[in-house]
């Protein structure tokens, strides 16, 4: 077994290294009682079956990125049919609350009581004030400590049938078990426990899905591979490592470009899939923030410091396609003084908004989520930074408590605290930034029908729960417009 380690951090402008371990762990499964006797036995056909990842995570973590190199389920008969023989990587804290495909495997029909998979991980990423180093900022690898001896943990909380034309599966990855005994913020980073512990359930997809519980899957970004003529299928290289091919309908939303014609390989793209029979992804919207692939780059992630006397700001690079390769910088300086500022169009209501929703170099903050692009052909440091062409504000997902309910128009508005390791209120106390929050700790959230409700019970004050959604600097007021709601995560 091979290991490498390295270590990146960032303490004010400067980068020291960041650990990490790759290794790869057996992962065996917990059943939970309850399948019917027998009902395999009238289960006699094959199912396309899509594996898709996703996360359940409070604020902690800003990037964990594995590699999930095999999985298994086991039937009730002792069976084993393999779901995937080729590794398939992600990065997991940007899916939280959300789901991405990873692949279609056709699987005979039957009841499925257990799962076992195999996880090369790399380390996982936080960022915060260095309260132990002067109060800089600091950004880098977790350093893996001890492991389990129990090992990693694949749960099925219910027997799985597979059994029609078409059905999902979603690899849950529980963060808060798989990530332990760290402090990102009052700490020097130091090393965790990493425990890799899945939840495995099945997911009926819908005739027309509407959200990632029934085969919708929301703001997949990647760069453009290959383009059919005419644009009716295209490849996309997703940004944080699966592939996808994907076919357009008259009813696809084309952004940024006048239609699926103007689609041309190295442009990138912030989409929406549904999941159709046999596993076919169906683009419902395709989001084109640049339309100019000549060596082009794109970046995700949130902004981590912006810098009042000069245009250039420092952003943690969770996502990455193109020319530039980030490896382990994925904390970076760039240069903004040109850049064209977007809000993304996955959110159709932004304009019906009780309050002026905008983006802009004057009211970015750090914490905002955003998808940048970049024509520069390396990245560079002082006293060049990588210039932006194109910065688009995007959806994140924020973990917090319920503290008032009220209503604006159309809209029921909840105030939420953050817990103080978030983004938002940590970042907050740097000096000489352009922009100051009054309550970074607060967010105010706006929802509405087109919301999608996915808790398990009717949001109330002290519920804590996860909000995804555009998140709006107003007046140094943080707002967001919600798109969607989970149930939370203890903080």
């Amino acid at each position: 077994m091979n290991s490498t380690s390295s270590q990146l951090s960032l303490q004010s402008s400067s980068r020291v290294s960041c650990f990490l371990l790759v290794f790869t762990f057996a992962l065996t499964s917990v059943f939970v009682a309850g399948c019917g006797g027998g009902s395999g036995s009238t289960l006699t056909g094959n199912t396309a079956v899509t594996v898709l990842a996703s996360s359940t995570a409070n604020d902690q973590l800003s990037q964990y990125r594995l590699t999930v190199q095999s999985l298994t389920l086991t039937s009730q008969s002792g069976t084993t049919v393999t779901l995937l023989d080729t590794p398939q990587t992600a990065e997991y804290i940007h899916l939280n609350g959300g789901v991405e495909p990873l692949t279609t495997v056709s699987i005979p029909e039957g009841v499925y009581t257990a799962a076992t998979a195999t996880v090369t991980p790399g380390g996982p990423t936080c960022v915060g004030m260095e309260a132990n180093n002067g109060g800089l900022l600091t950004n880098g690898a977790i350093g893996f400590g001890p492991t389990a001896a129990s090992g990693v943990t694949v749960k099925l909380p219910s027997p799985i049938t597979v059994t029609g034309t078409s059905m999902g599966l979603e690899l849950n990855l529980q963060v808060a078990e798989t990530v332990s005994s760290f402090d990102c913020v009052a700490s020097q980073l130091g090393s965790a426990t990493i425990t890799p512990t899945f939840n495995l359930t099945a997911l009926t997809i819908a005739t027309q899905p509407t959200n990632q519980s029934n085969g919708k899957a929301i703001g997949l970004h990647g760069l453009l591979a290959a383009v059919e003529t005419g644009g009716s299928s295209f490849s996309v290289t997703g940004a944080d490592g699966p592939t996808w091919q994907v076919a357009s309908s008259s009813s696809t939303v084309f952004q940024g470009v006048t239609g699926a014609a103007q689609l041309a390989a190295g442009m990138p793209v912030d989409m929406d899939v549904t999941i159709q029979a046999g596993g076919v992804l169906l683009a419902t919207r395709v989001a084109v923030y640049d339309a100019n692939p000549s060596t082009l780059t794109m970046e995700n992630g949130p902004l981590l410091q912006i810098a009042a006397s000069q245009s250039t700001l420092f952003a943690h690079v969770d996502d990455w396609a193109g020319p530039i390769t980030y490896g382990l910088s994925i904390t970076n300086p760039f240069s903004f003084n040109n850049a064209v500022f977007q809000i993304s169009g996955q959110l159709a209501n932004v304009q019906s908004l009780p309050f002026t929703a905008s983006f802009n170099a004057s009211n970015m903050v750090d914490g905002q989520n955003v998808f940048m692009t970049t024509h520069a052909t390396a990245e560079s440091r002082y006293p060049i930074y990588v210039p932006i062409t194109t910065m688009t504000l995007i959806p994140q997902t924020i973990n917090g408590k319920v503290i008032s309910v009220s209503t604006s128009g159309n809209f029921t508005v909840y105030t939420v605290t953050l817990a103080a390791y978030d983004l938002f209120p940590d970042l907050a106390v740097q000096p000489g930034q352009t922009t100051v929050v009054s309550n970074p700790g607060n967010v105010v959230i706006y929802v509405d029908g087109n919301t999608q409700l996915l808790s398990s019970s009717s949001i109330a004050v002290g519920s804590v729960l996860r909000f995804n959604g555009l998140v709006f600097n107003d007046s140094g007021t943080l707002r967001m417009d919600c798109a969607q709601v989970n149930d939370g995560v203890a903080e």
